[in-house]
């Protein structure tokens, strides 16, 4: 009885430890499971929050690559703004140089109007020249012809060169019959001129004038002939208005005074035709 009471009370001993270390076991297992669940949980949310920087880095990544983006838009505008603003004020340049030169190119324009149109009144005054030269020429042909009578023109005159041993005698002022028919020409060919001055100029040698004769010296005597030759065409009908005389002695001669042959060429009556808006003025020999 006492062996049975004592195997009994040993069981319940060993019932009573063993329960205990069981419970202990439990405990341990569920700390350990609760440890496990916290552990998978952190690494849950370290892999959520890896993701979520992944996430986050590729976002940044995204922004920095816009941002540059927009950082070379903005440089690429800039530069078209200054390359609008360099070609505007090219353009402005341009626009200024192209407006000078159209300026000069109207300057150069009238200049050239005025040239051509003084060109064409020129051409027209040469042509009314050369027409009136051409008709005294054939006027004068035949006088001209037998040597009485020498023409030339001279920029705006014309000149009719008579010798004076055609005209005078010498160291006379009156008009010889040979003379009166050159005049007669001349005259007729002068009768119908307009808008002209006629200048009938005398001219002597430098032989001085005989004690004898009516003249002091040889500018009475170039002055008497060309008046004679004046008075002549007056009475010949070239009218009074467009003539004048003037006599210049011995000092415009067309050659030396050391031979005959010159001295009868500076002995001479030249009449000279002028526009009439010009003074009547002998050729300066």
């Amino acid at each position: 009885m006492t062996r049975i009471t004592t195997v009994v009370a040993a069981l319940l001993l060993f019932g009573a430890t063993g329960c205990a270390g069981l419970s202990k076991y439990t405990d341990k297992e569920r700390e350990a499971a609760a440890n496990d669940a916290r552990a998978k949980e952190a690494t849950a949310k370290a892999n959520s929050l890896e993701s979520k920087l992944e996430a986050a880095d590729a976002r940044a990544k995204a922004a920095e690559e816009k941002a540059a983006a927009a950082e070379a838009k903005v440089a690429a505008a800039e530069t078209k703004a200054k390359e609008s603003a360099e070609w505007a004020a090219g353009s402005e340049a341009k626009a200024q140089a192209l407006q000078a030169q159209l300026e000069q190119a109207k300057k150069e324009l009238a200049a050239a109007t005025e040239a051509r149109d003084a060109l064409q009144i020129k051409t027209a005054a040469l042509v009314e020249k050369s027409t009136e030269y051409e008709n005294l020429a054939g006027s004068l042909q035949k006088q001209i012809q037998a040597g009485q009578i020498e023409l030339s023109q001279l920029k705006d005159k014309m000149t009719v060169k008579l010798k004076d041993r055609i005209l005078f005698a010498s160291g006379s002022a009156s008009l010889n019959p040979e003379g009166r028919k050159a005049l007669d020409a001349v005259a007729g060919a002068f009768k119908n001129l307009e808008g002209k001055n006629v200048l009938v100029a005398g001219y002597t040698d430098d032989v001085r004038v005989s004690k004898s004769l009516a003249y002091k010296d040889n500018w009475d005597l170039s002055s008497a002939r060309a008046i004679a030759v004046v008075r002549y065409l007056v009475s010949k009908g070239v009218p009074p208005e467009m003539l004048a005389a003037a006599g210049y002695s011995q000092f415009r001669p067309l050659a030396p005074n050391d031979s005959p042959a010159n001295r009868s060429m500076n002995r001479r009556i030249e009449i000279a035709l002028t526009a009439a808006e010009e003074a009547p003025v002998a050729d300066a020999k």
